[in-house]
């Protein structure tokens, strides 16, 4: 199998020696050449991606659920799979089903390093994050997240939240940032009324403090739209909000993926008591 080439490796910081972000858990699994990876309740395994192979899996998994499934309109290079600049850069999370091998869920994380390496963030492209600017330090950013259509019942999810905060904790890093997409099609209309009400909604709940808002580069234009809509968040974004995130102003428009997204941060000091000790045991 082909290794990733650098700048995934070596692992932010440069000093550290090669895997060491990765702690094994209590259930590991080493065969021959696979992931380092831990088995989980209801046969799923969650590991990082060590090899191009392991990338592509998960950039297959990206383009079914959002292309195939979501119509996004993606320009890649690689046909049937969702490739970009900045996954050279990042740090592949995956989920398998462990009866089948198929990888069923995936998250990507850009280190702060590597972030400076390639320029930004993908946030950075949606957003004007410069009152963000004295977190970058300690800040990953989580991208791409999807689950197979037949596995959304929380198990993926929690796998992967699992992984992401031991991940953080061993790091050394405090804060995660990401943009959570609301689609934009709605009874087969393509239109921005559930965004807006949503943002509403999570505007009078869930707003950072005015030191940590940010604005979009394309704003989806909420004044224009039916902000009074009775709906739901998506479940990705209630579950953040669970944790302890905030929306950190009103949603851009990515018209690639036809998506509304709103700006999100997550801060492990803020994860309310019982999921710190789910995750962290702690």
């Amino acid at each position: 199998m082909k290794e990733l080439p650098n700048p995934t490796f070596p692992f932010s910081p440069a000093t550290m020696p090669r895997g060491s972000l990765h702690r094994p858990s209590p259930a590991i699994q080493s065969q021959g050449n696979t992931s380092i990876a831990s088995v989980v309740q209801g046969g799923l395994v969650v590991s990082w991606a060590r090899h191009a192979d392991e990338v592509r899996q998960a950039q297959a998994l990206r383009y079914e659920v959002f292309s195939t499934e979501m119509g996004a309109r993606l320009n890649t290079a690689v046909p049937d799979h969702d490739v970009d600049l900045f996954d050279n850069y990042c740090e592949h999370l995956i989920v398998r089903d462990q009866r089948t091998q198929k990888v069923v869920g995936t998250y990507r994380l850009l280190m702060p390093v590597q972030a400076q390496r390639v320029g930004s963030t993908y946030s950075d492209l949606e957003f004007d994050l410069v009152r963000l600017r004295g977190l970058r330090e300690h800040m990953v950013e989580l991208g791409r997240s999807c689950v197979h259509p037949e596995f959304r019942h929380g198990g993926v999810i929690m796998a992967l939240w699992g992984a992401l905060a031991e991940f953080m904790v061993r790091n050394k890093m405090d804060t995660m940032i990401g943009c959570a997409s609301i689609p934009m099609l709605h009874n087969g209309i393509v239109s921005g009324d559930v965004a807006a009400s949503i943002w509403q909604q999570l505007k009078q709940t869930h707003l950072a403090p005015v030191e940590y808002q940010v604005l979009p580069r394309l704003p989806l234009p909420v004044e224009y739209l039916d902000a009074t809509l009775d709906v739901e968040p998506p479940a990705l974004i209630k579950g953040y909000l669970r944790l302890g995130a905030k929306i950190l102003g009103a949603p851009a428009w990515d018209p690639d993926f036809n998506t509304a997204d709103l700006p999100m941060l997550m801060r492990i000091s803020d994860m309310p008591a019982r999921y710190r000790k789910h995750f962290l045991g702690s």
